[in-house]
């Protein structure tokens, strides 16, 4: 499948580990005022949640990989500047309730709002907006989900306080999915990108898991085949896949203080006792062997190929920031330790005693903060991506 889906003007200078600091700075401060209302796309069941993903995937790669919208009035190029296109697919159960809120969002945000079909049968509505030269889509199930999607992506602050007032949907645990593989030592992997606040959400409940589990399950952090946030992702994913590889012992301590400090990995490096020299060595080998840094800057792509953990991804489906799967399988999870949890010790044959120790059952807020924290809603549907 295609990744040029999105349309974000990335800046490039000469010092990718500072590349858009203070872009970035501003971006995860907002993110800490609005952990509490960040969106979750739910359905009614896992199966459910997985085909209305999977439907937005569709939708996305038609839009992007064409680079045009498709919408009544005609064909407009996505480089046509700020909108709010609103897709009401067929089989949409709340199209009609959803189609009025979007047009208000898009007045609120003085930007042309546009309405558009599409040829798969999908339970709800999504939207896709071009903003700042941002473009983003996603499914949305109702109007809480969608005002705080939209208050991340745009900082409006009318828009953001419509959301902080409205209640988010009920937090419902959902169980481990009962076809997950089983086996004597299950193999879990969580694919993320190292800037994305979904994935950083994920990581922040995988962690404890790691820590739990680690001496009886391989519990990976692997990434998505493309990135979204210039050269310092793809940077830290490197640094994170060598660090995994070469000095795992220190892995998660590294991972707890990348998530705590808005990745100082400087800092985190020396705090985990990582041996940078060997790590710095283990990056640039695996720089060439993948060929890296020419892949992704030789792109004409606005987020170039990732190249690692390629085959697995699409073995795993893994399309977004985060995608999580077990023994083969996807697994659609709450991000919650508790939940992670669940989910890998039903994949053993045998279930160890630490299965018994329960974990954190609060999901965890999205974007940068301390692992445990909580503070975001249970679900697991926004994604980079």
């Amino acid at each position: 499948m295609s990744k040029r889906r999105k349309k974000e003007i990335v800046s490039s200078g000469h010092h990718p580990e500072h590349h858009a600091e203070h872009h970035e700075k501003e971006h995860h401060e907002h993110h800490e005022k609005m952990e509490e209302h960040v969106s979750e796309s739910r359905a009614g069941n896992s199966s459910g949640r997985t085909m209305i993903y999977l439907g937005f995937v569709v939708i996305a790669a038609v839009f992007f990989a064409a680079g045009f919208l498709i919408n009544s009035a005609g064909v407009s190029s996505a480089k046509s500047g700020d909108q709010l296109i609103f897709i009401a697919p067929p089989g949409c159960t709340n199209c009609a309730q959803m189609e009025p809120i979007a047009r208000d969002v898009a007045a609120k945000l003085n930007i042309p709002f546009v309405k558009t079909g599409f040829g798969q049968q999908i339970q709800n509505p999504g939207f896709l907006i071009v903003y700042n030269n941002t473009s983003t889509i996603s499914g949305v199930q109702d109007e809480y989900t969608f005002k705080s999607q939209i208050c991340i992506l745009t900082s409006n602050s009318e828009i953001c306080n419509e959301a902080s007032k409205l209640q988010p949907p009920s937090n419902n645990t959902q169980p481990p999915p009962t076809s997950i593989p089983k086996s004597d030592r299950p193999e879990a992997h969580a694919f993320i990108m190292s800037y994305c606040p979904y994935g950083l959400q994920f990581l922040k409940a995988y962690v404890p898991v790691m820590e739990l589990l680690g001496n009886k399950a391989d519990l990976k952090v692997n990434f998505v085949p493309y990135t979204m946030h210039g050269e310092k992702e793809m940077l830290e994913n490197t640094r994170m896949y060598c660090i995994q590889k070469e000095q795992s012992d220190k892995f998660t301590a590294y991972l707890r203080c990348y998530l705590a400090n808005n990745g100082d990995y400087g800092k985190c490096i020396t705090d985990a006792g990582i041996d940078s020299a060997k790590l710095a060595t283990c990056m640039n080998v695996t720089d060439a062997a993948y060929n890296i840094s020419n892949t992704f800057k030789s792109s004409t792509s606005n987020y170039p190929p990732y190249v690692i953990d390629q085959s697995l991804a699409q073995a795993y489906g893994a399309n977004g920031s985060p995608t999580f799967g077990i023994n083969g399988q996807p697994v659609s999870v709450n991000r919650a330790a508790e939940a992670i949890k669940e989910a890998v010790c039903s994949a053993f044959n045998n279930p160890p005693a630490e299965c018994n120790q329960q974990l954190s059952s609060s999901a965890e807020a999205a974007g940068f903060g301390p692992v445990g924290a909580g503070g975001g809603s249970t679900g697991s549907g926004a994604a980079c991506g």
